[in-house]
């Protein structure tokens, strides 16, 4: 096998960071401009498109040929743009990107090469952001450049020698990546799943942009009759403005008024006597549910067919490899809980405000409840949606070895009745409404070594419960689950083992390891899933964490920030990053089996996938692959539930 490394830079009129990759490639003014490549990590050449150069024959056939592997830096970008051009097929990529989130390492070109200590010659060049903005977008047109809409090689030719520069750096940057890299390979079945996830990119779903334009329209309707009302009830210029309305209130109501987040919002209309500080409150909760911004981002997205794609993002959560969504952001729609979505749909695609209110009342609401809707299965077509029923609890069930849990899952699968059962001492049949509240918040807030705080976060008090037995419920749970309360300080101990001897330790299928290359500066901690796929914990050292407690630190992207910077870790987090790990794992599964079985996913959103089909009856094919055991996870009770429906819904 040879491989070729490229790198390239394109132009089109599309803002890719807000339309996505497929419609900016689909722009009728798309054009690549420079194509840099370096055979088997030889010297970078480049070829200038723009000034009427040449591919080489041998670069042109090695792009189809499959003796032949290409590499990029986000190498779907390389991929489909090459292909609006000529034919080469997705199996023969590789991404580098990929293989620097699968080793733990952040998203963009220039971190990774910081986050590695490349030397700076072996870096990406700082310039890239401004040469990029210079020739590959289009310019605002002013008398300094002659009104021209685009800078061109002969407007700036320093600049454009630059930009040269800068392509070719960046394919050398992307090998010597690789090449550090290359010592901890990426598994064969990951790359045949990213193949998959390109392949599901570009098929995309298609999007009901009728009710897309409806809804926007509404929404624009209902935010002037709101604002407008609002501004006779207050006086204020602006009522949108925290410090004008808190003013006001002030005055109106007859006391101090320190914020307007939600819930104090919606204490104030609690506490309100009916008037006109009330009705402006109300009218600011309404408009606090006005987004339409994925509504627009829709509209943006869209292609010329209809369809929306590059909803997915391959490996995008760091820690587990799952998936993670970009653009329309699928991974957190509103939920739909209305009856009546097929009339609300109708209304909204008819921009029939009137008969909205009547109906619905609060408009933005049922408009933010019909978000999911606008995808949909084209004419004559279903949508197949279908879930794994409770998956991280069977997977930490099968994990600890809970038999009790195990036993639910393969009988009557009411594990929140099953759980308070075990908590309180009760037959199944005797737990009654509170019981099982009590046992629902448990189980979707305990599992990974959570205690008061994470029922509170997962709706306690909500439920009526009060925090002075929150402390007993969390006894209860542990009492009843003791093998998962034993997974999390076995893996935090086997962790510190491994720390401290460097030599792996197994725990109920998972290896722990410490691996390092001396050679090419790389040290991780590493996690064996059943699957043989490894979770890598980068630069880890030992260190007190904030309880005093020795425990394993690490550097990775930090969650809300982004910034690469040092974690700590203990055994609850472990296992809730092995587990959700291993679920995902499972999803890769039936994403490669619905594929074998001719199947065509359009869509999967945390446990859940979505296919379009003009065989509704095929739902039940659907849920027996996703119930089929899995090789690397003997005895792991598998169960998908499913609907059949013309538009994307929670059933």
């Amino acid at each position: 096998m040879r491989h070729l490394s490229i790198d390239i830079e394109t132009y089109s009129s599309i803002n890719i960071k807000k339309a996505g990759l497929y419609r900016y490639v689909q722009s009728p003014d798309f054009e690549i401009l420079l194509f840099a490549y370096s055979w088997d990590g030889g010297p970078v050449e480049i070829v200038d498109l723009k000034q009427k150069e040449s591919l080489p024959f041998e670069v042109i056939h090695a792009l189809y040929d499959p003796n032949v592997i290409k590499h990029a830096y986000n190498a779907a970008f390389e991929w489909y743009c090459i292909n609006s051009v000529m034919k080469s097929p997705i199996e023969q990529w590789r991404c580098t990107q990929i293989h620097g989130l699968y080793c733990g390492y952040p998203a963009g070109l220039g971190e990774v090469g910081q986050a590695l200590g490349l030397p700076q010659d072996k870096r990406k060049m700082g310039v890239g952001g401004s040469l990029i903005r210079t020739f590959c977008v289009p310019c605002k047109p002013s008398k300094k450049n002659g009104m021209r809409t685009r800078t061109l090689p002969h407007h700036e030719p320093e600049k454009w020698q630059l930009f040269k520069d800068y392509c070719v750096g960046d394919v050398v940057a992307e090998m010597e990546i690789l090449r550090r890299l290359s010592v901890f390979p990426v598994p064969d079945q990951e790359w045949r799943l990213w193949q998959l996830d390109q392949r599901i990119n570009a098929r995309g779903i298609a999007c009901d942009l009728q009710l897309v334009e409806g809804a926007l329209a509404v929404d624009e309707q209902i935010v002037r009759e709101l604002m407008n009302e609002a501004v006779q009830l207050s006086g204020l210029d602006n009522p949108k403005s925290v410090q004008q309305l808190k003013k006001w209130l002030t005055e109106e109501i007859g006391e101090e008024i320190d914020n307007l987040r939600k819930e104090t919002v919606s204490e104030l209309i609690e506490g309100a006597d009916e008037g006109r500080a009330k009705r402006v409150l109300e009218i600011r909760q309404e408009l606090s549910k006005t987004s339409v911004k994925k509504y627009q981002a829709m509209k943006t997205v869209a292609c010329e067919d209809g369809r929306v794609r590059g909803l997915l993002q391959f490996y995008g959560a760091n820690r587990t490899g799952r998936w993670a969504g970009r653009l329309v952001q699928v991974h957190n729609l509103p939920k739909n809980k209305m009856e009546t979505l097929e009339y609300a749909r109708e209304l909204v695609r008819d921009r029939n405000v009137n008969m909205l209110k009547f109906v619905y009342g609060n408009v933005p609401d049922t408009l933010s409840q019909l978000i999911r809707t606008a995808f949909v299965a084209p004419g004559g077509k279903k949508l197949l949606i279908a879930d794994f029923s409770a998956i991280e609890a069977r997977v930490i069930a099968w994990l600890a070895g809970e038999q009790w849990r195990l036993d639910v899952f393969n009988s009557h699968g009411k594990i929140y009745e099953a759980s308070a059962s075990q908590m309180f001492g009760v037959p199944l049949e005797a737990v009654d409404k509170d019981m099982r509240q009590k046992g629902k918040v448990s189980e979707l807030a305990l599992g990974y070594q959570g205690g008061k705080g994470a029922l509170i976060t997962m709706g306690a008090l909500d439920m009526g419960l009060t925090e002075a037995e929150l402390p007993e419920i969390v006894m209860r749970w542990r009492n009843a689950n003791r093998r998962i309360v034993d997974l999390w300080f076995s893996l935090e101990a086997a962790a510190l083992e491994v720390m401290h001897t460097g030599q792996p330790v197994g725990i109920r299928g998972i290896i722990m390891a410490r691996e390092s290359h001396y050679g090419n500066g790389l040290d991780f901690f590493t996690v064996q899933l059943p699957s043989g796929r490894k979770l890598y914990y980068v630069q880890p050292t030992l260190a007190q964490n904030d309880f005093g407690k020795q425990a394993l630190h690490y550097k990775g992207p930090d969650q809300k920030t982004g910034k690469w910077t040092t974690i700590n870790t203990y055994g609850g987090k472990l296992v809730e990053n092995i587990v959700q790990a291993i679920a995902r794992d499972c999803l890769a599964v039936t994403l490669i089996r619905a594929e074998q079985s001719g199947f065509d996913t359009v869509l999967h959103v945390h446990d859940e996938l979505g296919i379009e089909s003009d065989r509704p009856e095929d739902l039940n094919r659907v849920l027996n692959i996703m119930a089929q055991p899995i090789d690397w996870a003997p005895g792991l009770p598998l169960k998908g539930a499913g609907f059949v429906t013309p538009f994307y819904m929670k059933d």
